[in-house]
């Protein structure tokens, strides 16, 4: 007998679900497969973790200061 049918489940609910994966003999949740490009992700990620600071390097101090006074009346108002 496999391992899978010889294990009890506690409650109805779990011995419920076990009966179902059993008939339709599946083993758990489809693997993730999202379409996307594994290498695509790898290069957006890469590109959204230095865009902030490059941004930031480039404006100038009055810039900066217009921004962050911007911030600062919209977590007050």
């Amino acid at each position: 007998m496999p391992e899978r049918l010889r294990r009890r489940a506690r409650d109805v609910n779990s011995l419920a679900a076990s009966i179902v994966n059993d008939a339709t003999d599946e083993d758990g949740p489809p693997p993730d497969s999202n379409g996307k490009d594994p290498a695509a992700v790898s290069l957006g990620r890469r590109g959204g973790l230095k865009g902030g600071r490059a941004r930031a390097d480039k404006l100038t101090p009055e810039q900066r200061s217009a921004i962050a006074r911007k911030a600062a009346a919209a977590r007050w108002a």
